[in-house]
């Protein structure tokens, strides 16, 4: 069986430490709300719920780097989370993370693997 993947963005389309992509995804056969952003020239993709309280991190579409561009931040809780790996170092929710999800950046392209996602948060 072929291995299905979502076509999200041109890699161009995300700058380190910049916007993110918002895209749907699917997480137990559930439509999602999810996003991608690039990191230290790394592509990171995660379910686009707070380890809060379950809402969207992002108040301005695809925003979701603090200030200093080294964190993902709740924009309504202030929990902010690794990039690189979800974990909230502060906040309401210090400790969890954020649900990652399979990702991979080919040929110009940002994809979402809809049957590799990681899931873990803790």
């Amino acid at each position: 069986m072929a291995e299905r993947k979502w076509l999200i963005c041109r890699s161009e389309d995300l700058t380190d430490g910049g916007l993110g992509r918002r895209f749907q995804a699917e997480w137990h056969g559930v439509p999602a709300p999810a996003f991608v952003v690039r990191w230290m020239g790394r592509v990171y993709g995660y379910l686009n719920e707070c380890q809060h309280i379950p809402i969207e991190l992002d108040f301005n579409e695809g925003d979701f780097f603090d200030l200093s561009k080294q964190y993902l931040v709740c924009a309504t809780h202030g929990a902010y989370y690794r990039p690189d790996n979800g974990l909230c170092l502060g906040g309401p929710c210090k400790g969890r993370r954020l649900t990652r999800l399979t990702v991979v950046e080919q040929e110009g392209e940002v994809y979402y693997l809809p049957d590799g996602e990681l899931g873990d948060k803790v």
